[in-house]
């Protein structure tokens, strides 16, 4: 296995931030991680798993081993009377991705169109727009153990998906009971492939302002798959900037969630703020609507913005 040295990252962070990596190993399957985990000069160097680079702001050169996670390959691995089972390996574009499965007939992640960064990095996160999760779409995943060297394999529960959160957030604490849910596996595991199930009985998920206006425009009643993936595209981009032409990394404010009547008191005082009920009762806040309201949309300190 070849570790290249002082690898420039530049082209490998959204942010187009000028750093490089001391050393960097380039995983195209799995066998290469293991040849780096079994490497007596490499096995208890400290690690830095990178994948597209859109969640990430480098402060300086990486001195940790950088684990360049390039593994790819996208297929129907199987079906079941519900569901289409799609895998897709860790170093696949996200955004590929979800274009593959709509060209394909496996619609369901249109919803998540234009989310950048990479395959492996979408369960980390539980990435989610317009209404739909990653673990709504999930099936399971295979990952590495970094400090053993061992393949295990996880389902949505083992996940502990939350709202942009999963056990891959979560670093161990002492005294928990076994098991990857209760442990945490932060910095511990690396994600080479990923799953998901894609539902046969297809519906087009509505509600979000955006997709609501873009459907009064076109005058649809009942979108397909495509047109809603065309919607998402057409308000990301107008939204955000090509990260080719700007460096960002995207739209990564987190939605406050509050109490109903913690949400009855802002309305109060703010009526046309915009806000979803959730499931277990508590109203979620737009972000964007906030940082609007707050006058710090197009704010910039030197050449941040």
């Amino acid at each position: 296995m070849l570790v290249e040295k002082n690898v420039p990252l530049q082209s490998s962070n959204t942010f187009g931030i000028v750093a490089k990596a001391f050393h960097l190993a380039r995983l195209k399957r799995e066998a290469d991680l293991h040849a780096v985990l079994q490497d007596p000069a490499w096995q208890a160097a400290p690690k830095f798993v990178l994948g597209g680079g859109s969640n990430i702001v480098l402060t300086g050169d990486v001195k940790p081993l950088v684990l360049k996670v390039e593994i790819m390959g996208k297929r129907l691995a199987a079906e079941t009377p519900k569901a289409w089972i799609i895998e897709a390996g860790a170093g696949e574009n996200w955004h590929d991705l979800v274009t593959w499965t709509l060209e394909n007939g496996f619609p369901g992640l249109e919803n998540l169109a234009l989310i950048p960064g990479t395959v492996g990095a979408s369960p980390v996160q539980n990435i989610g727009a317009y209404g739909v999760e990653l673990q709504d779409r999930f099936d399971s995943l295979d990952a590495v153990d970094l400090t053993t060297g061992q393949p295990f394999t996880l389902n949505a529960a083992q996940c502990a998906f939350g709202y942009r959160d999963s056990v891959f957030k979560h670093v161990s604490q002492p005294g928990e009971a076994s098991g990857a849910q209760a442990l945490g596996l932060k910095d511990r595991a690396l994600i080479t492939r990923v799953r998901f199930a894609l539902p046969k009985a297809w519906k087009p998920v509505l509600g979000y302002a955006d997709i609501d206006k873009k459907q009064r425009q076109c005058n649809v009643d009942v979108p397909t798959a495509l047109q809603i993936y065309e919607w998402v595209c057409e308000i990301r981009r107008a939204k955000l900037p090509d990260p080719k032409v700007i460096g960002n990394a995207g739209s990564f404010f987190k939605n406050p969630t509050v109490s109903p009547e913690q949400c009855e008191d802002i309305i109060q005082r703010d009526p046309k703020i915009v806000h979803y009920q959730l499931a277990d009762g508590s109203v979620k806040l737009a972000a964007g609507w906030l940082i609007d309201a707050c006058g710090w949309k197009g704010k910039s300190i030197g050449n941040a913005g």
